[in-house]
């Protein structure tokens, strides 16, 4: 079943776009910008963008990081992203500065694709409501 929503366009003149079609528009205008910004214009995946959101979280600006590090600032990324929803909670800054989140409830099982989507959904959500 697709949950649709009444876009406006100009007075009485409506158009009726589903979530998924909504969410597809704000996500490729959302990785069109970052990728002419960080990436001479190649397309950045999901998780690239997830990774710059990590870096974004951590705030410590562009930096080499390590292996370790590039893995915890995915992990900070989807922590951050899926706070919202309701699966994590942020807990605390270590003596390095670095956020640490809590679980709150379980994350669904999911197929692949539910998670890429899912994972899409919350980075809309991230450049429309956080940034």
């Amino acid at each position: 079943m697709k949950i649709c929503v009444i876009c406006e366009i100009s007075g009485k003149n409506k158009n009726i776009m589903t979530k998924e079609e909504t969410l597809k528009d704000k996500w490729q205008a959302i990785q069109t910008k970052l990728s002419n910004q960080f990436a001479d214009g190649e397309t950045l995946n999901v998780d690239s963008i997830t990774y710059l959101i990590g870096v974004q979280e951590l705030g410590q600006g562009a930096r080499k990081f390590k292996k370790d590090e590039k893995v915890a600032l995915m992990h900070i990324a989807v922590c951050r992203l899926l706070e919202p929803f309701g699966y994590y909670e942020f807990e605390y800054y270590d003596e390095d500065k670095w956020p640490h989140y809590k679980s709150i409830k379980e994350l669904p099982f999911l197929k692949a694709g539910e998670q890429t989507v899912l994972l899409k959904e919350a980075i809309v959500n991230y450049f429309e409501n956080e940034i």
